[in-house]
């Protein structure tokens, strides 16, 4: 018996919807709008710039020359692999230090601005990975979220909206991007929240409400209205609580979209804005924020697109002119034949299966940082450059340096303003950042390290020092406080 043909057209016809309608639920879920990705470099490019000028520059000299507190031979001992792969390694000047700040900062500005985007996101992925791999105690899990988004970047139209290469595109009014590369970013994203929201449902303090009030008593890592705050413990409390929901949230960011997704994005970013306000963090809660950009379905877009239009910053054909895709996030073909050639072709799959794979590869990290699958010891494996973020057991000590300096009469003097007794301020513990990332990281380090440090403040001491001690003071901490005196633990004494 033949089917009529009327019949086959009606099956064909329902099969066509059928695959429509699905490629629409998986587009507004796992597609990101071209908008978000021209928003998402600009943001990217903005805080590389920030973290070179106002967090990294300041300290080139301290932090990456052989004149400072951690020079090559010191780095090449700690960590002989990853020292080995830094360019900038290769000198311990401060001239060369400055000359590859200054690179890193002329790609970070084409990034932001979308000029040779791919060329800018690879050179400023090498670069910023160069400057980690060279002084790696400087780096916490903001820098590798920023790094791995610059990864994932590399297999995303970046420069389609918003940028100087969109002027260049035909503006081809489309449909989200929806490949294996929006697919990875937006996975991998998410993974983060999920992995620590699962670190916190195995703690006792964040499953008790108190570690945000523990992690509060901790003054070294507090800034602008973190002192403040932590006189409120009623209102720590509920941040505990309110940050585990967000947390537990955090997978639905895959599955809801519309006002639903909005409320979730303004939620996660409401939190992080919060953080930037009383912690020190550096980046990440930018670099979240970022991320978080990408998850704003087109009706968001839409409307900051009549804004700007009606600000005169975006022309019909000018300035963020979009351009059609492909899988792997490249113009699509538009040869008159409509059919991509065979190289497009292999380089498509080579492209998504290199993405697939680094997936894969950020996915088991994360699994093993929650104890699902198992990993080889990582050669000096440091505490802040993970994603785990005071779980699953925040802090329990507060932790200052005490440096003392011997003078020739005897007589003994602060060196550096650090001194064995509690800093009366958050902002006294450690003069910046990147110093509480250095001493926090050093902490428990072999004594090389130390020397190292004494040596660099020997270098600069205002009176002549015959010799001077490093010790690290600690005083354990519960939600309420201190619990008990601080504890000094002498780590060297050093002839200048």
């Amino acid at each position: 018996m033949t089917v009529p043909p009327t019949d086959r057209t009606t099956t064909k016809q329902r099969h066509s919807r059928g695959l429509e309608s699905f490629r629409a639920v998986l587009e507004s879920r796992l597609g990101i709008d071209p908008r978000a990705l021209g928003a998402f470099r600009i943001v990217l490019g903005v805080l590389l710039l920030a973290d070179l000028a106002v967090l990294r520059l300041p300290g080139l000299g301290t932090f990456y020359t052989d004149a400072g507190v951690f020079p090559r031979s010191t780095l090449l001992e700690a960590y002989p692999t990853v020292g080995r792969m830094s360019i900038h390694a290769l000198s311990g000047a401060a001239w060369f230090q400055a000359v590859l700040f200054a690179i890193a900062g002329g790609f970070a500005f084409l990034l932001l601005v979308g000029y040779r985007t791919r060329l800018a996101t690879l050179g400023s992925l090498v670069l910023f990975a160069s400057l980690h791999a060279r002084n790696p105690h400087l780096v916490n899990g903001g820098d590798t979220i920023l790094l791995s988004f610059l990864l994932f970047g590399l297999f995303l139209p970046l420069e389609d909206r918003w940028s100087l290469e969109g002027r260049r595109q035909p503006d081809r009014r489309g449909r989200r991007v929806c490949s294996v590369a929006t697919v990875a970013i937006l996975v991998h994203f998410v993974a983060i929240y999920v992995t620590n929201a699962v670190l916190k449902f195995q703690s006792e303090p964040w499953m008790d409400g108190t570690a945000v009030q523990q992690i509060f008593q901790l003054n070294q890592y507090l800034t602008l209205l973190g002192p403040a705050l932590s006189a409120y413990p009623t209102a720590l409390a509920a941040i505990n609580w309110l940050w585990t929901a967000v947390l537990t949230a955090g997978a639905l960011l895959l599955v809801v979209t519309g006002w639903r997704r909005i409320a979730l994005v303004a939620a996660f970013g409401a939190t992080h804005l919060g953080m930037a306000a009383t912690m020190r963090l550096g980046v990440f809660p930018f670099v979240m924020i970022a991320g978080l950009l990408l998850f704003l379905p087109l009706g968001v877009w839409d409307r900051l697109e009549r804004l700007v239009t009606v600000f005169g910053l975006e022309t019909e054909n000018g300035f963020g002119a979009r351009s059609t895709v492909d899988g792997d996030g490249a113009p699509a073909n538009t040869t008159g034949d409509g059919a991509p050639s065979r190289l497009r072709r292999g380089r498509r799959l080579v492209a998504s299966g290199l993405v697939a794979c680094l997936l894969i590869s950020s996915l088991l990290w994360q699994a093993a940082g929650i104890g699902v699958v198992d990993t080889p010891a990582v050669e000096g494996e440091l505490d802040e450059a993970g994603w785990t973020f005071f779980a699953p057991t925040p802090p329990s000590a507060h932790s200052w340096y005490a440096v003392e300096g011997t003078l020739e009469s005897g007589e003994t003097v602060d060196i550096a303003n650090a001194r064995r007794d509690r800093p009366p301020t958050a902002a006294e513990t450690y003069p910046s950042t990147l110093w509480k990332r250095y001493g926090m990281e050093l902490r428990y380090a072999d004594e090389t390290q130390y020397e190292s440090a004494a040596a660099y403040l020997c270098q600069r001491r205002d009176r002549e020092v015959d010799s001077l001690t490093i010790s690290l003071v600690e005083q354990p901490v519960d939600p309420d406080g201190p619990v008990s005196e601080p504890t000094v633990y002498e780590r060297i004494e050093y002839d200048c």
